[in-house]
């Protein structure tokens, strides 16, 4: 069951059944909706760019296609975290709930979310929620929109491209193209690992 799902999420599977709409689509799904936080987000571009050097999709309306999905799925997630902040507000505390979570978030956002909302683009499930609690915090919008579309371009771009001027430079490169999405996916989780380990060393 488990080998038919990530099969299914495989980026060459994912990028073959759904060609241009769908990819667009995944990334929309991943940087806008709740439940994109699955999606293989970094290899996908990656793999999308070595499929436009293979002249199976448009590597023009392709980088096109994936920055405006990026950038308003974005808006999607803060539209969606600011419509729920206030009735979050506005719940009474709870075995799993404490308004003082959402008033830390606050904070933070008011002292880091340029760089939240820049950087959660190059990590696994913080490019999903980020935008949302950037709504719930109700970070500035214009600083918000901003390194949207920065963080947005410099993520799908740079990885995108990658992939295209691999495919063209490196010969068959479709030979190394499991383990270099292997390395992809690896590298986006390490920071998040790394985290982890360092809590548990300081805990």
């Amino acid at each position: 069951m488990i080998s038919e799902v990530v099969s299914h999420l495989d980026p060459r599977t994912l990028i073959q059944a759904g060609g241009l709409v769908g990819v667009t689509l995944i990334v929309f799904a991943e940087t806008g909706l709740f439940v994109g936080f699955f999606f293989p987000g970094d290899s996908l571009l990656f793999t999308a760019g070595f499929f436009a050097s293979q002249h199976l999709l448009d590597i023009r309306l392709l980088l096109l296609c994936l920055f405006i999905a990026s950038v308003i799925g974005n808006m999607v997630g803060y539209a969606f975290g600011k419509r729920v902040g206030p009735k979050l507000f506005s719940r009474e505390d709870s075995l799993f709930f404490h308004k003082n979570h959402l008033e830390k978030t606050r904070v933070f956002f008011e002292k880091h979310g340029n760089k939240a909302i820049f950087f959660a683009r190059f990590f696994p499930i913080m490019r999903t929620f980020t935008p949302i609690f950037a709504g719930i915090a109700r970070m500035n919008y214009r600083s918000f929109v901003l390194y949207t579309l920065l963080g947005g371009f410099v993520w799908t771009w740079g990885l995108t491209l990658l992939g295209y001027v691999l495919g063209n430079v490196i010969p068959d490169i479709d030979r190394y193209l499991l383990p270099i999405i292997a390395g992809i996916v690896a590298i986006s989780l390490l920071p998040g690992i790394i985290h982890i380990l360092r809590g548990k060393a300081t805990s």
